[in-house]
């Protein structure tokens, strides 16, 4: 059993100041958005490395992961990073302008954009997934093995039931 946290006297202050309130929740969310926070700003100075930051690389990394040629609608970007079109343009052009993406006519729809890794930008995000995902696992190394396996099913059934709640 892990050591009591601040997480742990919020509850308890919750309960102390009202009994009837059943907080038990924060006890979870609490802790996820605390470690999300913490995880994100190492993540953040990982990827400062390669003068990108998170939703820059999260780009990209999209754009990998889709295999050759690396390339994607940004609408499809946008889908699958959960942002506003606005929110992609923004990362779009940060990207284009350092030379790790380009945006081109769509060859099959005529009013549509494609982006595309570019060379650099390819071997970026490799380094890049490479680095950050060396601090993922020291990261987790506090857990056995048994334990990341399982956290990450516990969060996979939860991340379904909170999405299937959508609207």
């Amino acid at each position: 059993m892990a050591e009591r946290d601040d997480v742990d006297g919020i509850v308890e202050q919750w309960q102390r100041e009202r009994p009837g309130m059943r907080p038990e929740p924060m006890a979870v969310f609490g802790r996820i958005y605390r470690l999300a926070r913490l995880v994100g700003d190492e993540q953040e100075r990982t990827y400062a490395r390669w003068s990108i930051n998170r939703g820059e690389f999260d780009v990209l990394a999209a754009l990998r992961r889709a295999g050759t040629p690396y390339t994607l609608a940004p609408k499809a970007l946008a889908t699958s990073l959960m942002l506003t079109s606005g929110g992609m343009t923004g990362r779009l052009d940060r990207l284009e302008r350092a030379g790790l993406v380009r945006r081109s006519p769509d060859p099959a729809d005529r009013r549509g954009l494609q982006v595309t890794l570019t060379e650099a930008g390819r071997a970026l995000v490799e380094e890049a997934a490479d680095a950050g995902l060396t601090v993922q696992r020291r990261l987790l190394d506090a857990l056995p093995p048994e334990d990341q396996e399982r956290l990450a099913d516990l969060l996979r059934t939860l991340l379904d039931a909170v999405a299937a709640r959508e609207p």
